[in-house]
């Protein structure tokens, strides 16, 4: 079996896989249906957006226009948001369905903004875009992921290894939305706990520094004994907290 990677460990930010930039999606059980479903799932979305707002990413160092990457999660690293999941009763009982999907989010790109590239937190999961309102294709509009690009497509899947070098852009007058899921790689699918709990273990403590603008990730021993010692606690954590519907 090919070795977990966490970006939380290798501090080169730079995965040396050797796998696909991007995976047929055909090769998956839950992307015919949920594609399927795309209008369902717009609307769901449509109808929130009426009377909500989507929030900005926590990670400000990721974009080129502060505030221009929005989302709203119903599920995080298998952390189950029960109140925002309440709004999307149907998109909630497609993800359900699949175990694998540990992560499902609605993401909204601003006109004229960018996500600067960067790497994911772990090889063990691709990560997912269906697109539900994409005002363009190339060159306007788009994603790259380890130098080869992307147009999403309403209703279309780009499936890819989260691990590499990735960017997105909308260089367009209008709004971008996509539905995201990050699926645990079969071959993992064992680790699941354990992967969950140490990508939230890393999350947390990239939020810790970039709220308090602390210098945590020049001191790489720091960070990783940091990791290690919290990532236990991640685990009880994400059993407590869907257990008790904290979220």
């Amino acid at each position: 079996m090919q070795k977990i990677w966490f970006s939380i460990y290798d501090f080169s930010f730079d995965y040396k896989g050797t796998e696909n930039a991007f995976i047929d999606d055909n090769n998956f059980d839950w992307a015919k249906e949920l594609s399927t479903n795309t209008d369902k799932i717009l609307d769901e979305l449509k109808q929130y957006i009426t009377t909500n707002d989507l929030q900005s990413y926590f990670n400000t160092s990721m974009v080129s226009k502060k505030n221009s990457w929005k989302t709203i999660s119903l599920r995080t690293w298998d952390v189950q948001l029960f109140k925002n999941q309440k709004h999307f009763p149907f998109t909630t009982s497609l993800i359900n369905k699949y175990p694998q999907i540990v992560s499902a989010s609605f993401n909204l790109l601003e006109s004229n903004s960018k996500i600067i590239p960067h790497c994911g937190d772990t090889n063990a999961i691709y990560r997912c875009h269906l697109g539900l309102e994409i005002p363009s294709g190339l060159p306007d509009c788009g994603f790259k992921v380890k130098g080869d690009s992307r147009a999403w497509e309403k209703g279309k899947w780009l499936v890819f290894m989260d691990a590499y070098n990735h960017e997105a852009w909308n260089d367009t007058n209008k709004e971008r939305y996509i539905f995201l899921i990050d699926v645990v790689r079969y071959e993992f699918l064992p680790k699941k706990k354990f992967v969950c709990a140490t990508v939230l273990t890393s999350l947390f403590l990239q939020k810790r520094a970039e709220n308090y603008k602390l210098t945590l990730f020049t001191k790489p021993i720091l960070v990783t004994c940091m990791a290690k010692m919290l990532r236990p606690f991640a685990q009880v954590a994400i059993f407590m907290v869907n257990k008790l519907g904290f979220y």
